[in-house]
């Protein structure tokens, strides 16, 4: 079987994301929020899907890439009779009036280049997931989609009929679509797309100008930028996993999973990659999108929230469709919201510390710091005993896990220096004793045979999340207990090409079959931090194979032939990438340019 890459780029403002497929089609995109139906699903159904294709007569070669620093994707296709244009999609975003304009409408702009090609326009949306085709009304220089729970309209200057009828015609002025979900465009439309192009470009370009962001691989950690910033839902703040549902980790697996959600244990890690490349207005939003979901809980977290912080996220099946590559099952909503996963406290609690110790924040302007270090030390004590699913999510077992254990060391050690900036000493007092408690658990994890710490207390089971031990600093990286852990880890975890698995016992679905992508940046950051920087420049660039066509990455990644599996791109990877870049360029002492 051939290397399989996902085929797409992605475009979005942080109000939506959409797919681009090299052939011109919009695979994906969901409308009116990240977690609604998708208005064009191709990557799931190719017939119940829907379409957005601008394709020629003929076969045709495609060429696709971003516009420099910025989330506007063009597509070039060439056909067999020596015609030649692009396609240029973008999510309109910019400055305006105190506050950033970012509608639910995508704009694709279709220029000639070469000859005189002959295209034809599809435009096909669907709702409820491909189980709903819209009705079809012609306006003069529209086309209006109806049945679906707002208007959808394409507005153009190409000849409504030709759109209509989906009829070729050739291809010899710049020609305009722009589809609108609820509001339509009710501009000029050529003067109108142009000004929001030229808008979009300086918007993104500006955002990248005000990163901070080393010269090691720069061209990556920009592209993962960007690509996590229109994971941002910045209407609340949530940064989800990624923009998909049901792209299996391996054909055939039955894990394919629903990842348009907001994890809280991810919180740490997305916050430290804003962190690093400066961009303090994503990590205030998505500060309050914690602390609002944080002061509504009484006691327990769920793993995962929806994009305004509900809890109830039912999973169901959708039967009628395909799937990926013929994969099923299909899945909407996560079950993994209903799992005790007790590492979240911790997470939730170093991830609120730059409230505190970051001094663009005024914290004495917080009235409420001792109630809420107080709640997170509750939260905290009240699971710090027991057991549960684990990084993993496993549905079927429950294991007190050395992972969750180190998060509430971090998230205890957090709060104590939360508590000495307030000068509040019982709290400090009690965040120290929870501390102890902790690391007693994390150390029935180690096994001093094999010098290693194993996944969980009495298992002799690996797994990669305890290289977490070494970068939240449990373990000292220069001693020879961080560096025996990471030698034995790696000797059992590390796939031939470079790649790490989660871990390789089974699971509730048996033996993982693919590499966990995230694992191996983590990877990368524990060589750097125990000082092993030629290990570590070495195994980042090996990594940097496994994107797409776009430098971007999905979830998982086949050992066998480096083929990209899981949910697709993951914002997850990408922070990974960018931290384990931030890492290594923080060690060296020489820029790497590419």
């Amino acid at each position: 079987m051939a290397k399989h890459t996902y085929q797409t780029g992605i475009i979005g403002n942080c109000a939506f994301l959409a797919h681009v497929n090299k052939n011109t089609n919009i695979d994906w995109l969901c409308w009116p929020r990240f977690d609604s139906t998708f208005i064009f699903g191709g990557l799931l159904d190719k017939q119940k899907g829907g379409e957005f294709s601008i394709l020629p007569e003929g076969d045709f070669t495609s060429n696709q890439y971003y516009l420099e620093n910025t989330n506007v994707l063009i597509t070039e296709i060439t056909d067999t009779h020596g015609g030649k244009y692009k396609i240029t999609d973008y999510a309109p975003r910019f400055r305006e009036h105190d506050r950033y304009y970012k509608p639910l409408m995508l704009i694709r702009q279709i220029d000639p280049l070469e000859g005189s090609p002959r295209i034809r326009v599809k435009c096909e949306p669907v709702s409820e997931y491909g189980a709903t085709k819209l009705t079809v009304n012609r306006g003069s220089n529209h086309i209006q989609f109806l049945g679906g729970e707002e208007k959808i309209r394409l507005t153009t200057n190409i000849p409504v009929s030709y759109v209509f009828d989906e009829q070729f015609f050739v291809l010899n002025e710049t020609r305009y679509l722009v589809l609108t979900y609820g509001e339509p465009l009710e501009a000029p439309l050529i003067s109108t797309a142009t000004r929001f192009l030229r808008e979009t470009i300086q918007y993104w370009r500006i955002w990248i100008k005000h990163s901070t962001i080393a010269t090691f691989y720069q061209p990556f950690v920009i592209r993962s930028a960007l690509a996590l910033k229109i994971h941002q839902f910045e209407d609340t703040g949530a940064i989800i996993a990624a923009s998909t549902t049901s792209l299996p980790e391996s054909p055939g697996s039955g894990r394919n999973w629903d990842y348009r959600y907001c994890w809280l244990r991810d919180t740490y890690y997305v916050i430290t990659a804003l962190n690093h490349i400066g961009h303090f207005e994503e990590m205030e939003r998505y500060f309050g999108y914690v602390t609002d979901i944080s002061f509504s809980e009484d006691f327990r977290y769920q793993p995962l929230y929806s994009i305004t912080g509900q809890k109830n996220i039912e999973e169901f099946v959708l039967d009628h469709l395909d799937g990926y590559l013929g994969n099923k099952p299909v899945r909407v909503g996560n079950q993994a919201s209903e799992h005790i996963q007790n590492d979240i406290y911790g997470q939730v609690s170093i991830s609120i510390l730059p409230l505190y110790t970051d001094h663009r924040f005024v914290y004495s302007e917080r009235k409420d710091s001792a109630r809420w270090i107080e709640y997170l030390l509750f939260k905290i004590e009240k699971t710090i005993d027991e057991k549960d699913a684990g990084i993993w999510e496993f549905r079927n077992f429950a294991n007190i896990h050395c992972y969750s254990n180190l998060f509430q060391w971090a998230g205890a050690s957090a709060a104590e220096k939360m508590a000495k900036t307030i000068g509040n000493q019982a709290l400090e007092d009690k965040a120290i004793a929870l501390k102890a408690r902790a690391a007693e658990h994390i150390e029935s994890c180690y096994d001093p045979e094999r010098k290693v710490y194993t996944n969980s207390v009495g298992s002799k089971n690996l797994d990669a999340s305890t290289l977490q031990l070494i970068m939240m600093n449990y373990l000292d990286p220069t001693s020879q207990k961080a560096k025996d852990h990471l030698i034995a880890l790696e000797s059992e975890l590390k796939a031939s090409n470079g790649l790490f698995y989660r871990y390789l016992y089974a699971d509730d679905f048996g033996k993982p079959k693919t590499t966990f992508l995230i694992c191996a940046f983590w990877y990368v950051e524990a060589l750097a931090a125990v000082g092993r920087i030629d290990d570590a420049v070495r195994e980042f660039e090996n990594l940097l194979k496994f994107s797409n066509h776009l430098l971007l990455f999905s979830e998982d990644v086949d050992e066998n032939d480096g083929s990209q599996w899981g949910n697709f791109p993951q914002a997850y990877s990408h922070v990974g990438l960018m931290n384990a870049a931030y890492r290594i360029a923080m060690k060296l002492d020489r820029p790497i340019f590419m």
